[in-house]
C-alpha cells in the first residue's frame, strides 16, 4: 500500500521497494524451508509401521509364529520321504528348466523355463486366472514397472534396496514392480469412493512377472526355481469398507486354501510374528505347504490386512465426512497370494511325482490340453545337482 501511495504520489519508493524485494525473498527461504522440512517429517513418519492386531502373536523371533490350522491330504499327517527326489530333480527329469544356461545368460538364480515346464507354469497361470475370475474377481494385468514417486507411496524404504531393482532410461528413474500389489494399490490413488455400500468391495485378480533381487535369502534355496529374481504370480488385491476388511482377510486367505486344496497339496496356515510383519501389515497369515522330499513346510501364499496404511499415502477416500467428524476415512487394502508359479510349480511336482513321470492335478488337465501324466524325457540327473 505505501509503495502505492508514494508511485501515486509520484515520489520516490525505492526504500519501500527494497524492503519488498528482501521480504519476497525471505518469504520464499521461509516457504521452501517449510515444504522441505514437511517432506522430512512426512519421511520420517512413513518409516513407522501399521497398527498391529491385538490377535498377532507378540515375538522377535519366527518361532513362535502360530499355527492356525492344517490341512492333510486324504486326512494324514504327511512325513519326510526320503525316496521322493527334490522339486528341482524332478523339473530336469521332466526337461522342465535349464538353470546352468539360464546363469550363464542371466546371472545367479537365472533360468530357462523349457517344454513341459512352460506348459505346467501356463496352466497355472491360467487355472489361477479363472479360479478367481469365479469368485468375482476381475482380472488385471499390470505394468512391469513403477514412477518412484508412486512406488515410494506403496512400498516401504527397506524395499528399495533389498528387493527392488532400478531401471533407468529416458527421462525419470523406474522400479521393476516386485508383486502387482504394488501397481494395483496405486490404481486408485487420489480417487474417492463417495458411496461405498455400492462400490465395494472392488476385487483384482492381478496378474504380473515380478522382479526381486532377493539380497536377504543368500545360499537360501539355490537349486530349482522356488527362489528366483523373476516369476508370475496371480494375486488377490481387495479394497474394502474399513468395518469389512477382517471379514474380507478370512475370506481371501480361504479363497487360497480352497485353490491348493483342489492341487492335492497338504499345508498349513500361521499367524507371522509382529516382529516379522513388514511396515504396511497389521496382520498376516501365510500357507505353509508340504514338501515331502526336504520333510518340511515352506511359504506358498502370504494373506495380509494392511487396513488404511496404503490408502493414506495414496489418498484413497472412501465415503463422504459427515458433519462433526475431523478425520478423513479411507477404503482398507488386502492383499493375498493366490500363486506365485514358479514356486507353486516347485511344491506340485514334488508332491505329485511317480517313478515314471509327472501325474497332473484334475484341475491342471483341462489347461494342459487333455494331458493327465507327464513322463520323464531324461533318464538320469547329474552327480552336481543331487548334492
Amino acid at each position: 500500500k505505501e509503495i502505492g501511495k508514494k508511485m501515486k504520489a509520484k515520489e520516490d519508493a525505492t526504500e519501500f521497494l527494497t524492503q519488498k524485494k528482501d521480504l519476497d525473498a525471505r518469504k520464499k527461504e521461509l516457504i521452501e524451508a517449510e515444504l522441505a522440512n514437511d517432506k522430512k517429517l512426512r519421511e520420517m513418519v512413513n518409516q513407522i509401521g501399521n497398527i498391529v492386531h491385538d490377535s498377532v502373536p507378540v515375538s522377535s523371533t519366527e518361532d513362535d509364529n502360530e499355527v492356525i490350522r492344517t490341512h492333510f491330504v486324504d486326512n494324514v499327517e504327511p512325513k519326510r520321504q526320503a525316496n521322493m527326489r527334490s522339486h528341482h530333480e524332478v523339473l530336469y527329469l521332466l526337461g522342465g528348466y535349464d538353470q546352468e544356461r539360464g546363469a550363464k545368460v542371466a546371472g545367479h538364480r537365472g533360468y530357462f523355463l523349457t517344454g513341459a515346464g512352460v506348459d505346467l507354469n501356463l496352466a497355472l497361470i491360467n487355472y489361477g486366472l479363472q479360479f478367481l475370475g469365479k469368485k468375482g474377481y476381475t482380472k488385471i494385468q499390470t505394468p512391469y514397472f513403477m514412477r518412484r514417486e508412486m512406488m515410494a507411496k506403496t512400498a516401504q524404504l527397506s524395499q528399495y534396496d533389498e528387493e527392488l531393482y532400478k531401471v533407468t532410461g529416458e527421462g525419470e528413474d523406474k522400479y521393476l514392480i516386485a508383486t502387482s500389489e504394488q501397481p494395483i494399490s496405486a490404481y486408485y490413488s487420489g480417487e474417492w469412493f463417495d458411496n461405498p455400500s455400492e462400490q465395494l468391495p472392488v476385487k483384482f485378480a492381478g496378474f504380473s512377472t515380478c522382479f526381486r533381487k532377493e539380497a536377504g535369502a543368500h545360499g537360501k534355496d539355490t537349486w530349482g526355481i522356488f527362489r528366483v529374481h523373476q516369476f508370475e504370480k496371480i494375486e488377490q488385491f481387495v479394497l474394502t469398507e474399513p468395518e469389512k476388511s477382517w471379514e474380507m482377510f478370512d475370506e481371501m486367505i480361504a479363497v487360497s486354501e480352497e485353490f491348493f486344496q483342489s492341487l492335492g497339496i497338504s499345508y498349513r496356515v500361521v499367524s507371522i510374528v509382529s516382529s516379522a510383519l513388514n511396515d504396511a501389515a497389521a496382520k498376516k497369515y501365510d500357507l505353509e505347504a508340504w514338501f515331502p522330499h526336504q520333510g518340511e513346510f515352506k511359504e506358498l501364499v502370504s494373506c495380509s490386512n494392511c487396513t488404511d496404511y496404503q490408502s493414506r499415502n495414496l489418498e484413497i477416500r472412501c465415503g463422504t465426512k459427515k458433519m462433526g467428524e475431523r478425520e478423513k476415512k479411507y477404503v482398507h487394502c488386502l492383499n493375498s497370494t493366490l500363486c506365485a508359479t514358479e514356486r507353486a510349480l516347485c511344491c506340485l511336482i514334488e508332491n505329485h511325482q511317480t517313478p515314471e513321470g509327472l501325474k497332473i492335478p484334475a484341475p491342471l488337465v483341462p489347461f494342459m490340453g487333455g494331458v493327465d501324466f507327464i513322463p520323464y524325457v531324461k533318464t538320469s540327473v547329474p552327480k552336481h545337482m543331487t548334492k
